[in-house]
Order: C-alpha cells, then structure tokens, then sequence
C-alpha cells in the first residue's frame, strides 16, 4: 500500500500499444509514428504488446495482452473504443496522445476510465517521458538525459521547447509530463505522486489554469514540503469584468490572489520563460540556498557594481566576507585585489586568486550564495578559472552560480561550466534574478509551516449573533449590509469601531451629536451607494448643532439629486475618531473564484485604487503571518515614527487581522468587506467605517469548505488517563511538533521501528520529518498522545516537560471514501491501554469526516497489533501482493 496510486502510470512494468499496424508505417497518423519512433529509440526494458482498437474476444483472448499502462495515439474516432480494450485488459493507467478532442468525446472517456478504475492522462496530451526507466511514452523526440528535475506542463509546445534547450545546456529530467487542457489526471495528482518520487528533488511547473484550488493548494502545499517546486503561470491580465461592490474587489487582482496561494504553498512564481530557464539550471546543482546572502566575485568592479544594484533592487542581502576571514585571504590574492562589499579581484586575477576567494566564502557561515564573475581582461585565462571554479564547487556546500560576460573569448570556459553543472549567465543581472527566486524557496518555507487555526488566542467571539444578524440581512433579500450592521458584525468579534447612530431627520442628527458630544462626522447611509466619497457623502469636523443640521438637509439633498435611483436610509452620526496623530489603513476582504476569501491590507483613504499600496495572504492568520501582511506594504514604514509622530501601536492592527481571518472561517457567507479606514496611533486602533458584502451559502458552517486552506483543528483536544494514575492529552498534530516526534522514533526498539516502518531505520530522515509533520488536515489527519513530566530540579523547584508518547494517523485514499491508518506507540508505554484509545479516536475522525472504510497493513509477525485490531472489530485478510503482511479492514 505504499505504493503510489499512480504508479502504473508514470511508473509501469509493462505496455500496450494502440497506435494502428506498426508493420504499416504508411497508414499511421503523425502522432502514432512518432510515439512509435520515441518509444522504441527511448529504450525502455519491459514488455511492449500492439493491439488493434477494434480487436474483439473474450478476457481469456485479451489475457495475454495485459499491461500497466495503455499508450493510446489514434485518430479521435478510434479513441474511446481502444480505451475500453484497455479497460477489458486490466490496465489501470492510460495516455492518450491526441488533438483536438471536444468536450463530448472527453466526457465520454472520463466514463468509460471511471468505469474501469484507469488514471487517464489526456486526452490532449503529448505524454511523458522518464528518461531513467528509459521511458519515452510521448510525442515530445528524443528521450531527454536522466536528472533531478521533474517538468510538469499544461501546454505540450512549451514541454517541447524545455526539453530542446535542456539537451544543449546539458540539464536532466526526471519526469518530463504533458498535461493538455482535457486531461483526467489533473496536475494536483501529478504533484502528488512527483513530492514521493525518489528520483525528482525539484519540481518545475508550467501553468495555464487550474480547476480544484483547494485540492491544487493541498498537493502544492505538500510537494513543497519536500522539494523545490518552481511555477511559471500565464495568463496575468486582471479580469475587470466583475463588478465589485468594495474597495478589495476592485484592488485584489486574481493575479495577486494567486501570487499569494503560491508563497502560502511554500512554492516559489516566476514571471517568464527566460526566468523559468534561469531557475532550471540552478536547481540542477547539487545546493540550494538557506537564505537571501549573496557574496560576489569579481575580476572588474563594473560588472561586479551591476551585480550588486540587481541585488540591492531584488531584497536580497550583499554578503561580504567578516573581518578576520578577510584578512587570511588578503595575502592570498593581487595587491590590486579589494575586499570590501564586493571581492573585487582586480584585472590581474588568476586561477588561484578565484580559487582562494571561492574557498573563503564557501567557508563562510554569513554566506548562502556565491556569485563569481569574470570579464574577459587581456591576459585573464577564462577556461583556467572555470576549471578551478568547477574544482571548488564539487567542494563547496553552497549555492554557486558563475558569470562569464562576453562570447567567442569564453565559449570554452563556459563548456567547462556546463561539464561540471555550474550554472552560468551570460549577464550580472540575470545571474542575480536565478539566485533571487531560488533563495525565495527557502523563505517562503516559513509561510509552508504556518498552520494556524480558525480562531486565535483571543476573547471569544459571538459567532452566533454574527450569524443570526447575517441570515436577518439574507431574509430581507439584502446582500449590502448598511453601515451600523456592519459595525455590529465587526463588534461581535471584537473589533474596535466608532459609536454611530443613524439619524432619520435633521432633528434626530443635532439629537444625536449632542448626546455624542462635538466634533462629529455625518456620512449618507444607503446599502446602494458603494463609495459615499463619490457622491460627496461624507462630511467631518462638524463642530455643532445648527451645523449638524444644515449638513444633514444638504447631504440629503445632494445625494438625492446625483443618485435617485438609491434608498437612503438616513445618515449616520458618529465621533471624530480623535487621533491627530493617527495613520489611515484599510482592511479588506475578497472572495476569489478559485481559491474563495482573501485578506488585504494597505494604506487607506478614498484613493487605495490608485495607490495600488497593498497586500494579500489567505486565511488563516496567525500572528506571524499578520506582521508580515503588513511588512509586505510598500509604505509600511510610515507606521514607524515619522515626522515627529511616535510610532503606532503596531499590535492592534495585529489583532484586527486575526480578527477578520476569524470572521472569514466562521462565517462562509461573507464575500466582500472594506474596513476603511482604520486609523491607528501610538495607543491603538479603531474603525471608522465599514461596509460587508454577504451571499446565501449552502456551506455547513465549521467544514470550512470555502477555504483553500484548512485551518490547524484546534478545540478537539481531550485529556485521559493511563493505567498507572497518570493523564496524557490527545489532540491534532502540529509542525511545531517535529522535535518530539524525533525523539519518539529514536527512542523505539528496533523490533518496534521495523514494525512500524518496515526498515531499519535508527531516525526520520528530514524528508520523512516534513512529510510526518507538516500536513493538510483536509485530506488526512494525525493525532498526538502528549505527556507531561514533572522532574525536580536543582533550585527545589520542578521542571514540566513535554514528549509524545502515540501518533495515529489516516491518509484518504484517492477514491476519497477510504483511508489508510498507521500506528505508533511508545515502547514504555505499550500495554496501557493507549494504542486502543488512539486507535478509536483516529477512528471517530475519520467517521466524521464521512470516509466509509479504515484500512491499514500489518506484519504478520507483529502478533500484538493483530491482537488490537481483532479487539477493534477489524477484518483481517490475506494480503495478496505481499505474504509478510496482512490487510486489516474495518467499515465505518
């Protein structure tokens, strides 16, 4: 069962062939002749069987032609028939090398592959190649080289252009898939099968469109867990065809939206093809970088200067070399040399200059990256120094990427680099950009390990009366909430807003300003008017009674003349916010068609659209994820002190956003919201205004359906007791767990670590660490059995520690109705009861989560566990692929 569910896809044993008589090389169409000419010169070792889409017979005729993987390249008539032989021969996996096939045909061939349990790629692809297995299943030419870089691609032409320019610049793949628009294996399960692959270390993706974001999110969110992945995606124009009712809907362009799904995943986006390469061939040497410090070396200070501005207008850190290690190389390098920001070598440098520089750096623990340049100088041997740098890189344990400028002058240097896998670019600008967006996986790891729950560590909201004054608003047939229920909804989480009262006339206005007490602001409350500034219906600083009155009359009049057609409900009367040193902010949230609610942030005022100054991140928040949405603004600094102002209080508009991203879990039916402005100063914030867009949901509240990401389960924690007096607590795994569970595994026997992971391993290694730790309780869950120990310490006093003692877990299977579970429990504790309860409780999970079967393997010698899963009730069977174990099944 740990084999992968597309295994016989991209991994077969076997192959059946439906591409027309191969001893007829005349009536064969394009694609079927040249699948057949890269199949065959691609070499791949297992038996290839051809059979005729029309062949007739029983399953005993068919029984010889049995296979893994069927290769289908007919003209689209033919198509659905050879797929249903393939489905009568037992094959689980199919590709179908096609074009132009329409959305009938399509449909009809997702049935006939649902039917017979087949994992469909295409139709509309160009197939597949796995140059390792010597697998040349496409229609892409010549087999590429074997390598750690996997492709993925949803336009087969593009496909094709990387795998030429890959051959000239010596890169390997592999995996080289070709999605097209049709195809039943969608790229989530392509990246779930590509994070387990032991032969892909990086992932490279190329995207048009995606149709499942939660699904897509969840297998990112996991492939990047494990490995690199690198995605370029086309299709940046904003869509302005969507009339939005806020200020977020106009600025949160889907493009951004989308830019912020892919940093969340722990993914890093490029912006072009030419990037896209860049990134390629640094993922193709042996290191990545741990951080954003760049040390350049250089033979001239012009193209060394150059460098360095690319890297000051990209974020990252010039990295320079610390005293003491300067001063050892100095003596080492040409009286002309400079060790400053910049290793500037000097005209005269040689070989062993560059090689002693390289050396120090490579050393240095305040460097990640180091960038060596050469500039064709008279008398500067450019193939000695590619030598001596492709010598210190397989030395090194750094990222090293190399700049050799000019052309006919360094074209054999730079077949040295090439030999040896060093990156190499032809300009500074464009060695700095691949460095740039390599170091940004590294960072964006740190978003990857946030999982926050739907509600934060604080004061509980009223969720209830938030849901009841929406469904009043829905029942009145009412999408726009009006400025006071805005400020209701936003109270009941305990938002800080500005006391306001609706006046209906210009008496019950001097009323109220009189009992709120001078100045106040008047602003037009009508559910119609989506920006009251456009209409000239806002006025502040009102100073007293007979203005308020005179304002009132003139506001409604005006409002009413340039919008008739819109219901006023009155205006609203409300305190002057009262901060003179108070900067404007503005909280929004959008729902994007793919991945649903977004959270912005950035300056406020009535000109946030032009101003365009502001950031995105999906729900849910955590405090980290909070203080960086607002770092991220451009003009964050005006938080700061400014001018003579102190500065703000910087941690309520922390809680302000945990408290938005609380209200978007709860509530499904909120779609859009402004908060703007939002004034803070040096003792806090507060809202001024706000306006909530709500839509009728079918969503069960609490599923969090409409999230692209699912929130850490918090809430379900539950104490109970060992049969020795003492409690432990079960509750949902957390990556901050990882510690613990390390020292869980190494603290087992080795009977108790092969039982469990049929190895020997002493250790998780850190792939199997992340993958344990990190997960997306949308489709998988584990639970932890923690407990606390008390041990007295050398002041008297005691000292609590914690350690987990249990982990049970499920995976869903793909068909989404099974799940498969593992067990692990600590060897001091066995025989306590412990294994059942967190059997049970994985059990009662996974029940709730509507998954209608349990399964799981276990050895067959592991006499005590088969003892636990009879007393579970499970099923044990026979399990057919391997003796040494047995299925363990139990229904829902």
């Amino acid at each position: 069962m740990d084999k992968h569910y597309l295994s016989n896809l991209f991994s077969p044993r076997s192959l059946v062939v439906f591409a027309g008589n191969p001893a007829q090389p005349d009536s064969l169409n394009d694609l079927a002749a040249q699948l057949l000419k890269d199949l065959e010169s691609g070499g791949f070792q297992g038996p290839v069987s051809f059979l005729d889409s029309s062949m007739t017979g029983t399953l005993g005729d068919l029984a010889a032609s049995k296979a893994d993987l069927a290769l289908i390249a007919l003209p689209n008539e033919e198509i659905a028939n050879a797929l249903e032989v393939a489905g009568r021969i037992q094959c689980k996996a199919a590709v179908v090398l096609s074009q132009g096939v329409d959305a009938a045909l399509a449909a009809r061939l997702y049935a006939i592959a649902a039917q017979h349990q087949i994992h469909l790629l295409g139709p509309d692809s160009m197939g597949f190649q796995r140059p390792k297995a010597l697998l040349n299943a496409s229609v892409m030419g010549k087999l590429a080289r074997p390598g750690h870089i996997a492709v993925v691609s949803q336009s087969g032409a593009l496909a094709s252009s990387v795998l030429d320019w890959a051959e000239k610049s010596g890169i390997g793949f592999s995996s080289l898939i070709t999605l097209g628009s049709n195809t039943a294996v969608d790229i989530a399960q392509v990246l779930d099968f590509l994070a387990e692959d032991r032969d892909t270390r990086s992932i490279v993706v190329y995207l048009e469109s995606i149709r499942h974001a939660r699904r897509f999110m969840s297998s990112l969110r996991a492939a990047a867990n494990a490995k690199p992945v690198i995605v370029l995606k086309s299709g940046r124009e904003e869509d302005g065809s969507r009339a939005a009712l806020t200020h977020s809907g106009n600025i949160a362009g889907s493009d951004a939206i989308f830019d912020a799904a892919l940093q969340r995943a722990g993914a890093v986006r490029v912006g072009s093809m030419v990037q896209m390469f860049a990134a390629i061939k640094c993922l193709s040497s042996p290191y990545l970088p741990m951080g954003r410090r760049l040390a350049i070396i250089s033979n001239g200070g012009g193209p060394a200067v150059l460098a360095a501005d690319a890297v000051n207008e990209l974020r990252l850190s010039l990295a320079s070399l610390p005293a003491a290690s300067a001063a050892t190389l100095k003596p080492q390098l040409s009286p002309l040399a400079k060790i400053d920001s910049i290793l500037d070598l000097g005209l005269d440098a040689n070989a062993e200059h560059y090689r002693a520089a390289i050396k120090a750096c490579a050393q240095c623990s305040e460097i990640d990256g180091i960038l060596v340049m050469l500039a064709p100088t008279p008398g500067a041997d450019s193939s000695a120094v590619a030598q001596a740098l492709a010598e210190e890189q397989a030395l090194a344990s750094k990222t090293i990427i190399s700049c050799w400028m000019g052309d006919d002058r360094v074209i054999e240097a730079r077949r040295i680099l090439y030999k040896a896998n060093v990156p190499s670019f032809r300009t500074p600008e464009a060695a700095v950009d691949a460095f740039h967006h390599i170091s940004l996986f590294h960072q964006n790891q740190q978003l990857l390990r946030q999982v926050p729950s739907s509600l934060s560590q604080l004061a509980e909201p009223d969720i209830e009366g938030a849901r009841i004054l929406i469904e009043s608003v829905l029942a009145e047939r009412r999408k726009v909430l009006t400025e006071m229920e805005s400020k209701a909804l936003l109270s009941a989480f305990h938002i800080p807003v500005t006391k306001t009262i609706l006046a209906r006339s210009n008496n019950e206005a001097m009323l109220v300003a009189n009992q709120l007490g001078y100045p106040v602001a008047l602003k037009i409350d009508s559910a119609e008017i989506s920006h009251k500034s456009d209409v000239q219906g806002v006025a502040l600083n009102v100073a007293n009674a007979a203005a308020v009155r005179e304002t009132w009359q003139t506001m409604m009049a005006r409002v009413s003349k340039l919008r008739p057609d819109a219901r006023i409900n009155g205006v609203t009367i409300q305190n002057m916010a009262g901060k003179t040193e108070g900067r404007e902010l503005f909280i929004g949230v959008t729902s994007d068609e793919l991945f649903g609610p977004v959270i912005s942030f950035g300056i406020g005022g009535i000109m946030i659209e032009l101003i365009a100054d502001r950031s995105l991140e999906l729900p849910p928040l955590n405090q980290f994820l909070a203080h960086r949405l607002i770092q991220r603004v451009r003009s964050s600094h005006i938080l700061d002190a400014w001018r003579g102002y102190a500065p703000v209080h910087r941690e309520s508009i922390e809680q302000i956003l945990l408290r938005v991203s609380e209200m978007v879990c709860a509530l499904p039916q909120l779609k859009e919201m402004d908060i703007n402005p939002v004034i803070v100063d040096s003792e806090g914030a507060i809202v001024v205004d706000a306006r909530i867009v709500v839509e009728n949901v079918a969503l069960k509240p609490g599923n969090y359906e409409h999230l692209a990401i699912s929130p850490y389960p918090a809430g379900s924690e539950m104490e109970y007791p060992l049969r020795d007096g003492s409690h432990y607590l079960v509750r949902p795994l957390h990556p901050h767990d990882a510690d613990m569970l390390q020292a869980l595994v190494r603290g087992l026997s080795e009977e108790s670590r092969y039982f469990r992971f049929v190895s020997s391993i002493k250790e998780l290694s850190d792939r199997m660490l992340a993958k344990f730790t990190l997960i997306d309780y949308d489709r998988e869950m584990a639970l932890v059995a923690v407990y606390r120990e008390r041990k007295p310490d050398q002041e008297g006093g005691f000292t609590e520690t914690e350690k987990i003692i249990g982990v049970s877990r499920y995976v869903t299977n793909p068909d989404k109705t099974t799940c498969e579970f593992s067990l692990l429990i600590a060897d001091e504790f066995s025989g306590q009861g412990l294994g059942s309860r967190m059997m049970r409780s994985i059990i009662d999970v996974a029940s709730q989560r509507g998954l209608q079967k349990i399964e799981g393997l276990v050895l067959t010698k592991n006499s005590s566990m088969l003892k636990l899963m009879r007393s579970l009730e499970f099923q044990i069977m026979k399990y057919e692929e391997d003796e040494d174990f047995k299925l363990c099944v139990k229904p829902l």
